[in-house]
């Protein structure tokens, strides 16, 4: 058993680890798992390896984060939480785990088939640093004898999910993508970062920019050009056979579209856009606006943009993909839900 100071003190000694970049092993695994799922670039493992270092296993940060929730030292009741991990983006689910290690309790890990090789070695170089830890964290084939269950997945997925794990005390995640807010005035330097959270592990993160809202008659040539900065993105071969085929499709089909060598533009209604895709919307009015947004807040992940005269909480541009501790997935306190088992 753990003392909540000596956990802490284990996964600030792991970011420094992580932050030294010379684990050479470290290193094979990421070409490893690169050879194993070709949308998981030596790139984009590495920037989701900083972002664990920078955002979540930093002291100051930790501290910031847990201070409200008064966390016992020792946990009096240790559950058991099942973990069903995603797969759409490297160590995607490495926030869950830190929760439930955080609080105390143990977590027994359902990888995806997308991702298995990152994270058990995570959890060895915990192990390295204290071998205590290692009591509280298992990966299992398929769960059993859990307590509480967190689980993310696609709307499909969820709906087993639902079905499954219902009878337990449960968060359970659907689909969900960021979009951004324009009004037409952003310099190139924020369109510029918005390609970023568009196109920053291919758009498939929750929190990747699938759609734009923008103003009726709104000039799209300054956000063309600046994506247009991303163009190397379509030496990617998966990305680019999507790119060509989707292309293909509305040509045609004669679907009206904008592209620019990096990203296909088209006006559709959903908040979901294909891969190489982004969708946008018109609105008229900063209030329709916000109305829509509010409307359909249970499809949405976050909203990029600087746009005041909505009045809702914004993302800024370029920092999508950088969450911080408390920036909970679809807007759940993971940490609150584990203090309540």
């Amino acid at each position: 058993m753990m003392t909540l100071s000596q956990r802490l003190d284990a996964l600030i000694k792991l970011g420094r680890h992580l932050s030294a970049n010379d684990d050479e092993y470290l290193q094979a695994l990421i070409q490893r798992t690169h050879y194993h799922n070709a949308w998981f670039t030596p790139d984009s493992q590495q920037r989701a390896l900083a972002a664990i270092a920078g955002q979540f296993l930093d002291a100051q940060k930790l501290a910031l984060w847990l201070e409200p929730y008064h966390l016992p030292e020792v946990n009096p009741t240790l559950r058991i939480v099942g973990l069903v991990l995603a797969g759409n983006i490297p160590l995607v689910g490495f926030h869950d785990i830190l929760c439930v290690f955080v609080s105390g309790h143990k977590a027994q890990i359902k990888l995806s088939d997308k991702d298995p090789y990152l994270l058990p070695y995570l959890l060895k170089l915990l192990a390295r640093i204290d071998e205590r830890t290692a009591g509280y964290f298992e990966v299992a084939e398929r769960l059993s004898g859990f307590d509480a269950v967190i689980a993310t997945g696609s709307n499909n997925s969820a709906r087993y999910f639902e079905a499954y794990f219902g009878v337990y005390p449960h968060i359970i995640r659907h689909n969900r993508n960021a979009v951004a807010v324009l009004h037409g005035r952003e310099t190139q330097a924020e369109l510029l970062a918005l390609g970023n959270d568009i196109l920053q592990f291919f758009g498939l993160g929750c929190r990747s920019v699938a759609k734009i809202y923008v103003p009726r008659n709104y000039a799209f040539e300054p956000l063309l050009e600046a994506l247009h900065e991303y163009r190397q993105i379509v030496l990617h071969d998966k990305y680019k056979h999507n790119f060509d085929y989707n292309t293909a499709i509305f040509i045609l089909n004669r679907v009206p579209h904008l592209a620019n060598g990096s990203v296909i533009l088209t006006e559709n209604e959903s908040l979901q856009s294909h891969i190489a895709g982004l969708y946008y919307e018109y609105y008229d009015s900063p209030e329709e606006l916000r109305q829509t947004l509010e409307t359909r807040q249970e499809e949405i992940q976050c909203i990029v943009g600087d746009f005041p005269e909505l009045n809702l909480p914004l993302v800024p541009f370029g920092q999508a993909q950088q969450p911080a501790l408390w920036d909970y997935a679809d807007g759940v306190d993971t940490l609150a839900f584990l203090g309540k088992l």
